[in-house]
């Protein structure tokens, strides 16, 4: 059972970090391909004035049919598309936050804690911050039910918004799960996650010994 669980868990690691890439990664991609596109058609259209007023026949006429190839595909779209790939990458980024340590933390007071006191807080805030995120969660599901019998839309792509809120309870019971995953790693063992931006996956880390060669 507990080889399941944490199969099941290392699975749902693997899924959490593939979405995110993914949606980080076309999300550039299609903002580049955009930028690169406007650009064009802009450079183009220079080309095509400067080619008609030295009266160059062969370069006016290319340019006249790149300008409308380029403008042909239409990438109108791509602002909205971007903007729902990133707040879906934002929700699931902050429960992977959660699982490896590194969102921004005040501790000044567990810190000056010691034993016991220390470890009740840490668990405190753990706990409440799965409670908040599953308030939250609770009610982006009620939002996301709301929008599906409004038969709402967005306005470019004209899919249902309730698609795009779907982020909202998905990420926050997610990153509920994370709290009471750390949570429940700490009261077990605890360690806490811990992240270190020294760190490069794999790259092993020199020891002392070899560091000091």
């Amino acid at each position: 059972m507990r080889d399941r669980w944490r199969d099941a868990t290392r699975l749902l690691d693997h899924l959490e970090e593939i979405i995110i890439a993914t949606l980080i990664g076309a999300a550039t991609l299609l903002i580049f391909v955009a930028v690169a596109q406007r650009y064009g058609l802009s450079g183009v259209a220079s080309v095509y004035r400067w080619s008609r007023a030295e009266d160059i026949p062969w370069l006016t006429g290319f340019t006249k049919s790149l300008f409308f190839t380029l403008a042909y595909v239409r990438l109108t779209w791509a602002q909205e598309l971007c903007i729902f790939m990133i707040v879906w990458m934002a929700k699931f980024g902050a429960a992977y936050g959660v699982r490896t340590g590194i969102h921004v933390g005040v501790d000044i007071l567990v810190e000056t804690l010691t034993g016991n006191a220390k470890r009740a807080m840490i668990v405190a805030g753990l706990l409440a911050g799965a409670l908040f995120t599953v308030i939250i969660g609770t009610l982006g599901a009620h939002l996301v039910w709301h929008i599906a019998r409004t038969g709402q839309t967005s306005a470019v792509l004209e899919v249902p918004m309730w698609l795009v809120y779907l982020a909202v309870p998905l990420g926050s019971y997610l990153m509920c799960f994370r709290f009471l995953e750390v949570a429940w790693h700490f009261w077990k063992t605890g360690e806490r996650p811990h992240h270190d931006p020294g760190k490069v996956e794999g790259i092993d880390q020199p020891t002392p010994a070899e560091g000091a060669r």
